[in-house]
């Protein structure tokens, strides 16, 4: 397929990877204005934060302030991650949350192990009983999510028939229990795809499954994230995980020093679609804007480029 999409759906996750990251602990109250910043700019859905053990990521332990912070604007979908069933439970008390089910795979035991306290093949049969909780919550699956698709740090490459397998494992769990298939996101966690790669694993689960939807979760470590995304585009994937200003990363992720280790940027990225001609439904000046602010609170210069150098003049601008 090299067919690029008409429009495409950016998920913000600054508000709650950006910030995990970090060595500070930011107040609620600055990050609640920033996802308020964020909700200017008509982005359809932000991760406000997570919960997840205070102790491995203090940065989120007051995740419910921020949600109890918020100014919330219609038509945004105000979400969180959890890992577990008392996280998501946790989450299911949180009022004005939006609530959407997601399965979490791993293609590595060593990497589920530093972030899930568990063996890839335990996580996986976790995944049965959270769809079960799910059910009692009445809660839609709408995401299923392959973790180290791409490579993993402690263990290195991951072969492609390991990501296959789990999707077959998503569609025969799915079909077991009457679920529509959720989109299938292939997570680039700590940085390892390249663009080549991008198109050869998106076009072997498109092979296996042709009917998904497929999503994808890229980081730009080592500066590879935008061509990464537009190797994905090219495969015709419409659902995109990105981080305000490039802010972000996976704690367990093995970078050493991770500032600049972020996600890719959500208001480059939706300048690199828009300059495409693909719609996004963003207003980007409320985008950068709210950039700005997240420079502003985090106290350094980030990686996002459009926020310092704007948008390129147009001869109509300067006629």
């Amino acid at each position: 397929m090299s067919d690029l999409p008409k429009s495409v759906e950016f998920h913000e996750e600054g508000p709650r990877e950006g910030f995990q990251i970090e060595s500070k602990v930011y107040p609620a109250a600055e990050r609640a204005a920033l996802i308020d910043a964020l909700s200017q700019s008509r982005l359809p859905q932000i991760q406000v934060g997570s919960f997840v053990n205070p102790r491995a990521v203090p940065g989120m332990a007051d995740t419910p302030a921020v949600f109890e912070a918020l100014t919330r604007a219609p038509g945004i979908a105000y979400t969180a991650l959890w890992l577990n069933e008392k996280g998501f439970r946790r989450a299911a008390d949180m009022p004005g949350i939006t609530l959407n089910g997601t399965l979490m795979f791993y293609t590595t035991d060593r990497f589920s192990l530093r972030n899930n306290n568990c063996t890839a093949a335990e996580m996986r049969d976790r995944q049965r009983r959270m769809l079960a909780v799910y059910d009692e919550y009445g809660v839609p699956l709408v995401a299923a999510n392959i973790i180290t698709a791409f490579g993993c740090s402690y263990e290195g490459e991951v072969p492609l028939s390991r990501v296959t397998g789990i999707v077959d494992h998503i569609v025969d769990l799915c079909r077991e229990t009457g679920r529509k298939l959720p989109v299938i996101y292939l997570a680039d966690t700590v940085g390892r795809a390249n663009p080549e790669e991008v198109r050869r694993r998106i076009g072997a689960v498109r092979d296996r499954v042709p009917e998904a939807e497929i999503g994808v979760h890229l980081h730009d470590t080592r500066g590879l994230g935008g061509a990464n995304l537009y190797a994905a585009l090219q495969m015709g994937v419409r659902y995109i995980d990105s981080s305000i200003a490039g802010l972000g990363g996976c704690p367990f992720a093995r970078h050493g020093n991770a500032q600049g280790a972020g996600n890719i940027c959500t208001e480059d990225m939706v300048f690199m679609c828009e300059e495409m001609g693909i719609a996004t439904g963003i207003d980007l000046d409320a985008l950068i804007e709210a950039a700005q602010l997240a420079e502003r609170i985090i106290g350094r210069r980030l990686t996002g480029k459009i926020m310092h150098y704007g948008r390129p003049a147009r001869l109509e601008d300067r006629a």
